[in-house]
Order: C-alpha cells, then sequence, then structure tokens
C-alpha cells in the first residue's frame, strides 16, 4: 500500500486564539467557571433524580442521561480547551486527537437522539396518557437510553476511523480549541470524499431525522394541548415539556448553524468564518450544557423540590 494513504504527521498544534493574548485570560477564567457550573448543576441533578423516588420516571431518567452525558461532553473537551489557553501553541498526540475527536462525536451525537427519544416520551405522556405506563415500562425507555447512547458511539467510530485514515502530509495545525472533525479534516492533502459522504449521512440520521421527529412529536403535543379545555390544564401539560423544548432549540440551532451553514472561500473570509466557527464551538460545547440544568431547574417543580428536599435533610444530618 502506498505511503500517501497513511498520515504523517506524529502530533497537531492546536492555535486556539493564540492571536489574541488578552480574550484568552477572559476566555479561561468564565470557561473555568461555566465548566464548574455545569459540574455542580448536572451533578446536583443526577443526584436528585437518584435520591427522590418521586422522579423514577422516564423523563428523569432520560433527563439524567442527559445531565451525565453533559458532564462526559464537556470532560472530554474544556480541560484541553483551558490547557490551549495556557499554552501559546499546545502540542497534542495523533492517537490524543483521535480520542477526543471520538468522545466528542460521540456525545454530540447521543444527546441528538436523546433529545429525539425524550420528545417521544412527552408526546405519549401527553398524548395518550392513559397509556402511557404500558408503552413506557422501564425496559422501553432504558433500551431507548442505551440505543441512543450506541447509536451515537457507532457513528463516532465509523466517522472518527475514516478521520484518522485521510493523508495530512506536513499539515498538523488545527485552527481550533480541540481536535474538531471539521477543523482536522480541513488539513487532509487527499480526497476527502468518503468522509464528505459519510458526514452527510451522519447528518441526515443524527440531526435531520431526530429534530423531524421532534417537530412532528411537539405538532400532536401542541394539537392535544390547544384541545385542553380549562386553562391551568394546558399550562400545566405545557409546563412539562417547555423545557425540553427550550433545550432542543438552543442545542439544534447552534448546530445547524456550526455544521449546515455555507463556507467562506476567499481568505479573508474564511479566516473570519474559523473564529466565528470556534466561539459557536464554544457555546455549543459549554455554554449549552451549562444551560441544560438551569433551564430544567427552573422550569420544573419537581426538580426543584426534589433538591431542596435532599439539600435541606442533608444539612440537618451535619448538625444532627
Amino acid at each position: 500500500m502506498n505511503e500517501t494513504n497513511h498520515p504523517t504527521v506524529k502530533e497537531f498544534i492546536l492555535l486556539s486564539l493564540s492571536d489574541y493574548p488578552k480574550l484568552e485570560t477572559i476566555l479561561f477564567v468564565l470557561i473555568l467557571w461555566m465548566y464548574l457550573i455545569i459540574l455542580l448543576g448536572n451533578g446536583v441533578l443526577i443526584t436528585a433524580t437518584i435520591y427522590d423516588s418521586h422522579l423514577h420516571t422516564p423523563m428523569y431518567f432520560f433527563l439524567s442521561n442527559l445531565s451525565f452525558l453533559d458532564i462526559c461532553y464537556t470532560t472530554s473537551s474544556v480541560p484541553l480547551i483551558l490547557d490551549s489557553f495556557l499554552t501559546p501553541k499546545k502540542t497534542i498526540s495523533f492517537s490524543s486527537c483521535a480520542v477526543q475527536m471520538f468522545l466528542s462525536f460521540a456525545m454530540g451525537a447521543t444527546e441528538c437522539m436523546l433529545l429525539s427519544m425524550m420528545a417521544f416520551d412527552r408526546y405519549v405522556a401527553i398524548c395518550n396518557p392513559l397509556r402511557y405506563p404500558a408503552i413506557m415500562s422501564k425496559t422501553t425507555y432504558v433500551s431507548m437510553a442505551a440505543g441512543s447512547w450506541m447509536a451515537g458511539a457507532i457513528d463516532s467510530i465509523v466517522q472518527t476511523s475514516l478521520a484518522v485514515q485521510v493523508p495530512f502530509c506536513d499539515a498538523n495545525v488545527i485552527d481550533h480549541f480541540v481536535c474538531e472533525i471539521l477543523a482536522v479534516l480541513k488539513l487532509a492533502c487527499g480526497d476527502i470524499t468518503i468522509n464528505v459522504l459519510s458526514m452527510m449521512g451522519s447528518n441526515l440520521i443524527f440531526l435531520v431525522i431526530p429534530l423531524i421527529s421532534i417537530s412532528i412529536s411537539y405538532i400532536f403535543i401542541l394539537a392535544t394541548i390547544l384541545r385542553i379545555p380549562s386553562a391551568e390544564g394546558r399550562r400545566k401539560a405545557f409546563s412539562t415539556c417547555s423545557a425540553h423544548l427550550t433545550v432542543v432549540i438552543i442545542f439544534y440551532g447552534t448546530i445547524f448553524f456550526m455544521y449546515a451553514k455555507p463556507k467562506a472561500k476567499d481568505s479573508f473570509n474564511s479566516n473570519k468564518q474559523d473564529i466565528i466557527d470556534k466561539f459557536i464551538s464554544l457555546f455549543y460545547g459549554v455554554v449549552t450544557p451549562m444551560l441544560n440544568p438551569i433551564i430544567y431547574s427552573l422550569r420544573n417543580k419537581d426538580v426543584k423540590t426534589a433538591v431542596k428536599t435532599m439539600l435541606s435533610q442533608k444539612c440537618f444530618t451535619k448538625k444532627i
């Protein structure tokens, strides 16, 4: 086999925002605080879901999965981002880059599937409440969550395997905070048609189809809510899915803007677009996971009650 079919680089250099050192200092502090909030907020949600028996339902099972995923997703990239801010030119080995790329892609794909499963759960709960216990049995919702994790991992294995096989020649400078797959593929010096086609297929399966599924679910949910005679009943029904809908809009909005927008062709606009891409990736990679527990906590009385009960009992135990 020809050696040009193999990558010739042993490590990559992450540029981060090396041209803006003052901005890096500010972002380092902000992202560190956001990461701590992510760990605390999602950790509290998971603990409350396990601790309170009233939250042992499919809805909160999916929510705890989403919280755990957000912790894994940010942990796979945020420490590397923070490190890149401290080092003007951060180097990362080829294998470490591949692992980080795999983890980030797997978590992103899994979240798309989990949000779709959560929408289906809300659809059954609101549109078919009498059949909800039978349809969303423990075996069903555990299988749905496990299937989401497996699908995300398989997709990431495929995309990462294809990405590490492309020839990079001497290009090893990634104009990004982390080993983001699109930024890595920009360095390829060979044909990446198969990668492009594979990414298109992945976007269809993990972005378009779940979004269509979510949209259909909420069309039926909205139609059902509008048929509820009392205003209080409509408010309660909508409150059970408003937090999830908010998270979907934020997550899919940034993801589609990142992966479905046209790319700039001239060098000036391309450089400007690269900076925009970096900040968009920071938004859906750090800001969104931070907002998720806040949104679910503020918009959900059950979660707030469970957290208050858990904290009050722990404080009472300490006093004793």
